[in-house]
């Protein structure tokens, strides 16, 4: 069997036409291609290619075999040779055979959305769980498309869709890949064994978990930063963060939760991806609470809303309390666009993760939407075990002494009295 190998030492920077196509179907969805061109542009510069020029393509069908038309295939050829570009990148996902009709007459690297995502996490992914669960996901894209990618990865220079098994110098067969499809899967199954022991850990001892989620880019790793001083990465690009990161946080009431920073969502997050990173993604399912953090400043934050709404259906974890924490409201000051904001209030709460007193607003809330209903308990004075789940169980907020009997007016967690609250409940007045 031939071994693929890749040049990685070169310095050369990739230069790349992003190329979009609209069909009638693309239409009558809805949705602005336009929009998610220039989010193709920002995924490139993430993946350090340099963005030569941008084309889009209405046409009625997809070309099967050019996928954008044997004309405009040779427009794109023309220019490529014009501006010196090395890379095509497309806005949709590509099969095959259309990567390989593309290469052999553009003669240029072709790359999809799927793949240029798939790249950006393998550059990301710090920890082993995570360089596994994006392998495992490029292995999944890259099994079905072997006949279409001889040429492409054999090129030189390494770069964007060479990185992750690339580096690991897997062969290209099919036997092979899915040997090592199955090795990966087999260790995930045991990082989803590990983790449910972990969250039945944390029930046992009571600790509530918050989790932050939203779209790429939308502040999650710098409100955690913020709340909890955690030391973790911080950048205004896509995907800064990629592994999830748990940390305490203290409430008002002084009652401290975990809160969970998770990896960054975008439209057309690739479904390999998706279900490489379900153990992890699963985290949202098992949190008290979740936190969608929105970038309010951005011309697409109805989108990314409905995306991560979307995935979130699709985790199983629509049904969660949440919180819409409406981030950046700052960068709304500077581009006018702060009056189309909600009003704070309900589920609905407009900050700036730099500002203090919006934190502490931020904090207060989620005490609130962790306590429960305001419920009295008469316990008999010398049952000590009982009051002290009580204070257990929420926040008392009065105490009455009597001669036999002990009056606690409490604020229930949720979580607390549903694990141990069918002991009180004979005390409720």
């Amino acid at each position: 069997m031939s071994e693929i190998t890749f040049d990685t030492n070169t310095n050369m920077i990739e230069k790349a036409i992003l190329i979009s196509l609209v069909t009638s179907k693309d239409k009558r969805k809805g949705g602005d291609p336009e929009l998610s061109l220039q989010e193709l542009v920002q995924l490139t510069e993430t993946a350090g290619v340099e963005v030569l020029t941008t084309i889009t393509q209405n046409k009625e069908t997809v070309d099967s075999k050019w996928f954008i038309g044997k004309g405009k295939v040779q427009e794109v050829k023309a220019l490529a040779d014009e501006l010196g570009a090395t890379t095509a990148i497309f806005d949709q996902e590509l099969s095959g055979a259309q990567v390989r009709n593309l290469e052999e007459a553009l003669d240029l690297k072709i790359v999809d959305r799927t793949q240029l995502i798939l790249d950006i996490f393998a550059g990301r992914a710090k920890t082993r769980e995570g360089i596994i669960q994006v392998e495992l996901a490029q292995l999944s894209y890259l099994l079905p498309r072997l006949s279409g990618q001889s040429k492409n990865l054999s090129r030189l220079g390494g770069g964007i869709g060479t990185r992750g098994p690339g580096e690991t110098k897997l062969e290209t067969d099919r036997r092979h890949i899915r040997d090592r499809i199955f090795d990966l899967k087999t260790v995930l199954d045991e990082v989803v064994r590990h983790r449910k022991l972990h969250r039945e850990r944390r029930k046992k001892s009571g600790a509530i978990q918050v989790a932050l989620v939203g779209y790429t880019n939308a502040g999650k790793s710098t409100l955690l930063r913020e709340l909890t001083h955690a030391d973790v990465y911080v950048e205004n690009q896509l995907f800064a963060t990629l592994d999830p990161t748990s940390r305490t946080l203290e409430l008002p009431n002084g009652r401290e939760i975990i809160l969970t920073d998770t990896v960054g969502f975008i439209q057309n997050l690739p479904t390999d991806l998706v279900a490489a990173f379900r153990a992890t993604l699963e985290e949202v399912c098992e949190a008290d609470l979740v936190l969608h953090v929105i970038d309010s400043s951005s011309p697409m934050r109805d989108e990314q809303i409905a995306v991560v709404n979307k995935i979130l259906g699709e985790l199983g974890a629509a049904d969660k309390p949440y919180v819409m924490v409406y981030n950046k409201k700052d960068m709304c000051v500077n581009n006018g666009s702060l009056a189309d904001l909600p009003i704070t209030s309900g589920d609905n709460l407009v900050i700036s993760a730099y500002d203090a007193e919006d934190l502490e607003l931020l904090k207060q809330i989620v005490q609130d939407k962790l306590s429960g209903d305001v419920v009295v308990f008469n316990v008999p004075a010398e049952r000590g075990d009982l009051i002290a789940l009580a204070y257990r169980s929420g926040e008392v907020i009065n105490q009455e002494v009597n001669e036999e009997s002990l009056r606690l007016t409490v604020h229930v967690s949720k979580q607390e009295y549903e694990q141990h609250g069918h002991r009180l409940k004979q005390y409720i007045e």
